[in-house]
C-alpha cells in the first residue's frame, strides 16, 4: 500500500485551501464579460478567399477589419505568400535547433544584413518574436550598477525585460522631457545609462520626442534604445520608423523592430553596433536557447521589405486614411487622441460602454480592438488603419460608429 507524506504528517487538510490554482478560479473577468455577451477576445477568423480589400472572414460572413497591424496590407500579397511557400520547399518547415548551433540558414544572415542597412546600423539579430527581442535585449545588455530610464507607457515586453534585468529602473512620465531630465540629473555619475522608449507608442499611437531625448541624453553618455514596432513601414522617408521620420535615426544606438506588423510575418530584430549584436548572440538567453525562426517566416519578411521599398505609396495611403479618419471622428464629437500614425485611438470613458460598442460594431460587420485599462491609461477604441482601407471604408466606419454609439446612449 502506498502511503503519502500527508497521511503521515496530517498536513494535507491544513494545506488544502492553499491551492496554487485558487487565483485562477477567482479570475472571473473573462467569464463575467462572456456572461454579459460582451467578450471580445480570441475571435476566430477564417480564410480570405473572396474577401475584398480590408476585409476578413468570420464564419460565413465578411467583416471590415480595423483592428489589424498589417499596416501596409502585405500579409496576403502574392509575392509574400510565394516567397514563404518557396522557402518551405527549399528549406523545410523548421530548423530544429537554435541559431547558435544548427539553426542558422543563409537567408537568416542575408535578412539580418538587409535589416541592419535599412535602419543604418552595423549589424542585426533576428528573434522569434518582437516580445522576445525586447525582453532578451534589455535583460542581457544591462547589469547590476546600470540604470534604465524608461518612458512610462512602454509595451509589456519592454517592461518585462526591465523587470528581468538586475539594473535599476527609473520611469519618467510619458513624453515628459522635464521629468526625463530630472531622472538623468538624479543618476549617479558612475552609473551606465540605457534610455528606453517606443518610437510610436502601441496603444495611444503618439510619437516619442526622440529629438529631445537624444539631446538631453548626449551629455550623460547615455545609450538610447527605440522600439520601432509600430513605426517601421509607416513613418520616415524610407519607412524606417519614427527615428527616421524625426531625422535622428543615425543617433539612436539600438533599433528594435517586429515582423508581425508592416513586415507581414512573425518575429523581431535588434540592430546596433556589431559589438552589441555579437554580445547578444552569445549572452541573450531567450535567443541562445530558442529554436531559430522558420525559413518561411524569414522569406516573407524579406519579400515584404522589398515591396515596402519599391511601393512608398502604401505608406502614404495608410497615413492619409488615418488622418481622414481622425478629422471625421473629431468633427462628430469623438475624443480622438492626437497623433499622425496609423493608430487612431478613441477614448471611451467607461469599460462597459467600450465593450458594448465593440460588440455592436462587430454585429454591424466592423471589427475594432477594445483596449481596457491597465493596457492603456484610458479605455480606448483602438482603430488600426492599413493601406487596404479607402475613403469609403472610413465613411462606413464613421457613420456606423455614430449610429451605434447613439443607439447605445454613449455620449461623446
Amino acid at each position: 500500500m502506498r502511503v503519502s507524506t500527508s497521511d503521515i504528517t496530517g498536513k494535507g487538510k491544513a494545506r488544502g485551501t492553499n491551492d496554487i490554482f485558487e487565483k485562477c478560479r477567482n479570475f472571473t473577468r473573462p467569464s463575467d464579460l462572456q456572461s454579459a455577451g460582451l467578450y471580445m477576445y480570441f475571435e476566430v477568423f477564417g480564410d480570405r478567399d473572396g474577401c475584398g480589400p480590408g476585409e476578413v472572414r468570420m464564419g460565413k460572413r465578411k467583416v471590415l477589419m480595423f483592428g489589424s497591424n498589417d499596416y501596409l496590407d502585405l500579409i496576403t500579397h502574392p509575392r509574400v505568400k510565394e516567397a514563404a511557400a518557396y522557402a518551405v520547399k527549399k528549406y523545410g518547415s523548421g530548423c530544429s535547433g537554435s541559431r547558435l548551433l544548427n539553426g542558422t540558414l543563409d537567408i537568416h544572415v542575408k535578412l539580418e544584413s538587409d535589416l541592419a542597412a535599412f535602419v543604418h546600423k552595423e549589424a542585426a539579430i533576428i528573434f522569434g518574436t518582437g516580445f522576445q527581442a525586447n525582453y532578451a535585449t534589455l535583460s542581457a545588455l544591462t547589469e547590476k550598477g546600470d540604470v534604465m530610464i524608461c518612458d512610462h507607457n512602454l509595451h509589456a515586453s519592454l517592461v518585462e525585460g526591465a523587470l528581468r534585468s538586475p539594473a535599476r529602473t527609473m520611469r519618467f512620465r510619458h513624453n515628459d522631457l522635464e521629468h526625463f531630465e530630472r531622472c538623468l540629473e538624479n543618476t549617479p555619475p558612475e552609473d551606465k545609462i540605457l534610455i528606453v522608449s517606443e518610437g510610436v507608442f502601441s496603444m495611444e499611437g503618439d510619437i516619442a520626442d526622440l529629438r529631445g531625448i537624444l539631446k538631453l541624453a548626449k551629455p550623460y553618455g547615455a545609450r538610447v534604445y527605440v522600439d520601432e514596432a509600430h513605426g517601421i513601414g509607416v513613418l520616415g522617408p524610407t519607412g524606417a520608423g519614427a527615428a527616421e521620420h524625426l531625422g535622428v535615426l543615425d543617433d539612436v544606438d539600438i533599433v528594435m523592430g517586429t515582423f508581425s506588423k508592416s513586415l507581414a510575418s512573425v518575429g523581431g530584430f535588434i540592430a546596433a553596433d556589431r559589438a552589441v549584436v555579437d554580445y547578444l548572440k552569445h549572452t541573450a538567453r531567450p535567443f541562445v536557447f530558442s529554436a531559430s525562426l522558420p525559413a518561411a517566416s524569414v522569406a516573407a519578411v524579406a519579400a515584404a521589405l522589398e515591396i515596402m521599398r519599391a511601393e512608398p505609396e502604401r505608406r502614404l495611403r495608410v497615413l492619409n486614411v488615418a488622418q481622414l479618419l481622425r478629422e471625421e471622428l473629431r468633427a462628430r464629437g469623438f475624443h480622438v487622441l492626437p497623433g499622425e500614425t496609423a493608430i487612431v485611438p478613441v477614448v471611451i470613458e467607461e469599460e462597459i460602454d467600450l465593450c458594448r460598442l465593440c460588440k455592436a460594431l462587430l454585429e454591424e460587420g466592423i471589427y475594432i480592438n477594445p483596449v481596457l485599462r491597465p493596457a492603456a491609461a484610458q479605455n480606448l477604441l483602438r482603430i488600426s488603419c492599413t493601406a487596404a482601407h479607402t475613403e469609403k471604408h472610413v465613411q462606413r466606419l464613421v457613420s456606423t460608429l455614430v449610429r451605434v454609439a447613439a443607439s447605445l446612449g454613449i455620449e461623446q
